[in-house]
């Protein structure tokens, strides 16, 4: 019998310690601490989240119920619901941000060779943002309209394993393409956007960035054609032109040529034309890069279905901060374990659901993930009709 140490012990190793400790003196995160580290305040964070923990009162209540094993899960303070309430809301929330880039750093290294359904040596990013509806009494600095409070989560994708590359909080009034300022673009990557992000200004800093876009263009974009390429319309495609924009100040802000794509797409019997300043991938990946957007929508409906980031546990805004980098935190420490012990065969969802009914147990990790292996079992027809077809 395997008597060795708890789950959570050993998922907790795959975290780079020292790196850990070198955010939390960066900001001073230890001082004038008796009692509850910051290492601890993530650890009891990072529970909450893989055990689905919905309050303060919830983790106090289980880790103390679990007093005798808190040694051996690597928290060594006294668990209180006022002491982590005070830690989250005063421990600087840039501690746990600079932390998980470090992680989004590693798990890429992880990740950079993983095929994303198009054949691109680039780099290609996802951009855009989901908003966090909060209640404007409890949350007043995020105030988003006259009565209703929210936040935005911004995020770059890697879409090479589905990696945050880049995030953002802001609250909910800062529109999504302002978020283009404060991105350090990448010559050579690629970066698929909808159309809230269509300022030619912008796009014009990424073209001499030497970075490619490739964005949904609006109805009312003044452009003149300059010549068109041959395309193969049983693909999908309308049309493949080189064209300049021609309204007042779109011409001035994107004086250069830019690339039109329109694509029709059969299974929704919708159009799409796309604005791209890459003139050598064919069109056809162009609208191939554009459906691989939704891989970013795909992200913000897991983290908010299986992450806890739209109940918090405190409501500054310093502690509504620390709990969604955490939660990112723990997002990609999984995808950092899942391809560290080639669980090709797992989805991070199935993953999750293990972990948060075995942290206490004392098996191997790998035994533990493992086991759970099924084949999938073919399921019954019944004449009654289904609410949910998923």
């Amino acid at each position: 019998m395997y008597t060795g140490r708890l789950v959570f012990s050993q998922l907790m190793d795959f975290l780079p310690k020292h790196q850990f400790r070198q955010c939390v003196n960066r900001y001073n995160g230890n001082r004038y601490i008796k009692s509850l580290s910051c290492l601890d305040q993530f650890l009891c964070m990072a529970f909450a989240q893989l055990s689905y923990r919905e309050s303060l009162r919830d983790i106090e209540s289980c880790l103390r119920a679990m007093q005798n094993k808190l040694y051996h899960l690597g928290i060594r303070a006294k668990i209180s619901r006022s002491t982590l309430a005070d830690a989250n809301e005063k421990r600087d929330w840039r501690i746990y941000a600079d932390f998980a880039h470090m992680l989004i750093n590693a798990a890429r290294d992880l990740y950079s060779g993983d095929d994303f359904g198009v054949e691109l040596d680039e780099t290609v990013y996802a951009l855009d943002s989901s908003t966090i509806d909060l209640c404007l009494s409890l949350f007043p600095w995020a105030r988003f309209r006259k009565a209703k409070g929210a936040i935005k989560l911004h995020t770059l994708l890697d879409l090479r394993g589905s990696i945050p590359s880049f995030i953002a909080i802001t609250d909910g009034k800062v529109h999504d393409v302002n978020v283009l300022d404060e991105l350090i673009p990448e010559p050579g990557s690629i970066y698929v956007m909808d159309r809230a992000y269509l300022d030619f200004e912008r796009l014009y800093l990424l073209n001499q960035c030497m970075a490619f876009f490739v964005i949904r263009s609006k109805i009312n974009t003044q452009m003149r054609r300059l010549y068109s390429h041959k395309i193969d319309k049983s693909t999908g495609l309308r049309c493949d032109q080189t064209i300049v924009l021609t309204g007042i100040k779109s011409a001035k802000d994107y004086p250069d040529k830019l690339r039109r794509v329109k694509f029709f797409d059969n299974q929704k019997g919708r159009s799409f034309s796309f604005l791209s300043n890459n003139f050598i991938v064919p069109a056809l990946v162009v609208a191939e890069l554009y459906r691989c957007r939704w891989r970013v929508e795909i992200f913000f409906k897991w983290i908010k279905q299986h992450l806890r980031i739209k109940a918090f546990y405190g409501t500054s805004e310093n502690a509504v901060k620390t709990q969604i980098w955490i939660a990112i935190s723990v997002y990609v420490l999984v995808t950092i374990v899942k391809k560290q012990m080639r669980l090709d065969d797992l989805s991070l969802y199935t993953i999750l659901q293990i972990l948060s009914v075995t942290l206490f147990e004392k098996m191997p990790l790998l035994q533990v993930l493992e086991s759970s292996k099924y084949n999938n079992i073919t399921q019954q027809h019944f004449n009654q009709l289904k609410l949910f077809d998923y």
